[in-house]
């Protein structure tokens, strides 16, 4: 009885573990968000308090930490822009992302790095993810008004939205005068 228990409990875990998917490290992230960058250049955002106050104004949350690892996409010395990784919640574990970011401040592109879900893995589709394409903080950053929702990856979608509205809020305050 003790051993069918075991191996039940280890079948339950296999399956759950078995779910986890990398996607992406850091530099293929970089690459898939600014393929014709020669290189990128890490920085490290440190939010005021009243920058984060006007972060949660914008996006409706406060960011986590008032540091914000930040990677400056170049071309020689021109800006392409910029990437921040980040991790939100699923509905039980962490979907890493990647933001890339326009130099003025608009959401060029995300990509999902890493997914440990047993469901709603649908967020990584092409057609999901190119609406965040040209949004900002203050326009179309929500699931239902600019971001469509996923059947079964509700959690997953409004999650992933909510963080990227956070991160691109945390962009205007940074890089908009």
């Amino acid at each position: 009885m003790k051993h069918a228990w075991t191996s039940a409990v280890l079948l339950t875990t296999l399956s759950q573990q078995a779910h986890a998917v990398q996607y992406l490290n850091t530099e293929q992230a970089q690459k898939a968000l600014f393929p014709q960058a020669t290189g990128f250049t890490e920085q490290d955002w440190l939010l005021t308090p009243s920058q984060l106050a006007a972060v949660e104004q914008l996006a409706g949350q406060r960011p986590n930490n008032p540091h914000v690892r930040v990677l400056k996409a170049q071309q020689g010395q021109a800006v392409l822009g910029y990437v921040v990784l980040d991790s939100v919640i699923g509905k039980y574990d962490l979907i890493d992302y990647a933001v890339g970011l326009n130099a003025d401040a608009t959401v060029k592109q995300i990509e999902i790095m890493a997914y440990r879900e047993s469901h709603g893995f649908e967020i990584r589709s092409p057609a999901w993810r190119a609406q965040f394409a040209g949004k900002s903080a203050s326009h179309g950053l929500r699931v239902g008004d600019g971001i469509a929702n996923i059947s079964g990856a509700t959690l997953s979608c409004t999650h992933v939205t909510d963080g990227v509205r956070r991160i691109a809020a945390v962009a205007q305050v940074m890089l908009r005068p």
